[in-house]
């Protein structure tokens, strides 16, 4: 095995119901990833869909839990027990920064976001990096959590692969090029 590997995790719910929801842009962005290594996500028994390949000469796992967001620690930890990744990446939806906005950090709290809690409490650890991508706040009055659950809207959807794209090329930076060159490049 390579001395390094990055292990990147794209947060999202499984099934076709939400495929297109603002929680599943981790997944989206994966999918994107996925593409640019050549390979198809297959079940492993982390309890992730993986796919295994290089970014830029860069060892790579992408992981998809299988487990519904809340729940995706479990998921996230076997396949960091499994793989002993030296750089561990989260993509994940971010209702504080604006559509499509990336921001990207390592540690830091939850910020109410289930997804990242779950990690921190399998992972028994906050220091891990974090892709965030904005997905903004509801207007009025409306859930938050029911917001993430819903689909990017009409003028979103003319953006988001472009979006995706641009998302992928700040993982692929954060693993290549680390946080602080990523940072510079992408905030």
């Amino acid at each position: 095995m390579d001395a390094d590997l990055a292990l990147i995790v794209g947060l999202g719910n499984p099934g076709p119901r939400y495929e297109g929801n603002r929680h599943n842009i981790g997944f989206l962005v994966l999918d994107e990833l996925a593409a640019r290594v050549g390979g198809k996500f297959k079940a492993h028994k982390s309890g992730a869909e993986i796919v295994e390949g290089r970014l830029s000469g860069h060892r790579v796992v992408l992981a998809k839990p299988r487990s519904f967001m809340n729940l995706s620690g479990g998921p996230v930890a076997s396949a960091v027990k499994f793989f002993k990744p030296t750089t561990i990446v989260v993509v994940h939806d971010e209702l504080d920064l604006p559509f499509a906005q990336l921001r990207m950090k390592l540690g830091g709290g939850d910020n109410g976001h289930n997804g990242l809690r779950s990690i921190t409490k399998s992972l028994a650890t906050k220091d891990y990096h974090r892709l965030r991508f904005g997905v903004d706040r509801p207007s009025g009055r409306q859930d938050p959590a029911d917001y993430v659950l819903k689909d990017f809207s009409t003028v979103e959807r003319k953006q988001l692969a472009l979006e995706i794209d641009r998302a992928a090329d700040a993982a692929e930076a954060l693993v290549t090029k680390g946080l602080e060159a990523a940072q510079n490049s992408f905030h």
